[in-house]
C-alpha cells in the first residue's frame, strides 16, 4: 500500500498539553512527518522528558516551553518564542484540558470559572495569537480537541460538557469567519480514548480498567481508542489532504454515540 503523503514536512505546528497522552502522541506524529513543533504544558519536568525522548527518536526540531494556557502573558510568550524560532505558525492543536465532571449542585463558581478559562479561553488565546501568522503564510489549520459530551451531555458531566460545547461552537464560528483566508478549523470530539488521565485514575490492571469501561458503556468496537490513532486523525486534518474539510466536529469514539 502506498503511503499517504500528508505534506507536513517543514510545517510549523503548535501543540498545547503536549507532555503526555494524546498531546504527546500528536507531537510524535508531527515529528515523524518532518514538522517543526512547539509544544507546551504546565509541568516543565514532564514536558522536557517527553520532548527529549521524541527528539532522540526522530531528530525533530522541537521547542518545549512550560506554559499555563490560563495565563495570557505565558501564552503570548510561548507564541512569540515559536515565531522567533520557526518564523511563523501553520498548525495549531488546542489540546490543553482536563476532564472535570460532577453534578450541577456540586460544581462551585470557582470550578466553573477555571474550566472556562482552561478549555475555552485557553483555545481563544492561542487562536487569537496564531491566526494573524497563518494569514501571512496564506492559510493554516486549527484543530480543537473537545468531547462527544459537548454534543450529547450525560448527567453529572459538568462543567466539562458545557465548556466542550463552547469549543465546538468556537470551531464552527472560526471556520466560517476564516475560510476565505484558507484557515481551516475543525474539532475532534473524543469518546473513550486511552490517555494519561485514565492511567492516573486506574487502580490495578490498566488494560482491565479499559476493558471494564468499554463493556459497561457497550462500545460497538469493544475497545478504547489508541492515542496513536487519535494522532493520525490530527495529522490528517492538519495536512494538505484535508484541504476541503472545515467546520466539522468529528466523533472519535469507536461508535459510542452511534449506539445511543
Amino acid at each position: 500500500m502506498d503511503a499517504l503523503e500528508l505534506g507536513l514536512n517543514g510545517k510549523v505546528a503548535i501543540v498545547t498539553g503536549g507532555s503526555e497522552g494524546l498531546g504527546r502522541a500528536c507531537v510524535e506524529r508531527f515529528a515523524r512527518s518532518g514538522a517543526k513543533i512547539a509544544v507546551c504544558a504546565r509541568r516543565k519536568d514532564v514536558l522536557e522528558r517527553a520532548t527529549d525522548a521524541i527528539r532522540r527518536a526522530t531528530g525533530a526540531d522541537i521547542l518545549a516551553m512550560a506554559t499555563d494556557v490560563t495565563h495570557a502573558a505565558e501564552v503570548e510568550a510561548f507564541v512569540a518564542a515559536t515565531v522567533a524560532q520557526f518564523g511563523g505558525v501553520d498548525i495549531l492543536v488546542n489540546n490543553a484540558g482536563t476532564s472535570s465532571a460532577s453534578g450541577f449542585e456540586q460544581v462551585d463558581e470557582a470550578t466553573w470559572q477555571y474550566d472556562f478559562d482552561l478549555k475555552v479561553m485557553g483555545a481563544i488565546r492561542l487562536c487569537r495569537l496564531v491566526i494573524p501568522h497563518m494569514k501571512r503564510r496564506g492559510g493554516g489549520r486549527i484543530i480543537n480537541v473537545t468531547t462527544v459530551g459537548g454534543k450529547a451531555p450525560l448527567a453529572r458531566s459538568l462543567p466539562t460538557s458545557v465548556t466542550r460545547a463552547a469549543g465546538i461552537n468556537l470551531t464552527k464560528s472560526l471556520a466560517n469567519e476564516y475560510a476565505a483566508d484558507k484557515i481551516l478549523v475543525n474539532t475532534i470530539c473524543l469518546g473513550l480514548v486511552k490517555s494519561a488521565q485514565h492511567e492516573r485514575r486506574a487502580k490495578g490492571d490498566l488494560e482491565a480498567h479499559y476493558r471494564e469501561i468499554a463493556e459497561k458503556r457497550r462500545l460497538p468496537l469493544g475497545r478504547f481508542g489508541e492515542a496513536s490513532e487519535f494522532a493520525d486523525l490530527v495529522a490528517f486534518l492538519a495536512s494538505e489532504r484535508a484541504a476541503y474539510i472545515t467546520g466539522t466536529a468529528i466523533n472519535f469514539d469507536g461508535g459510542l454515540t452511534a449506539a445511543v
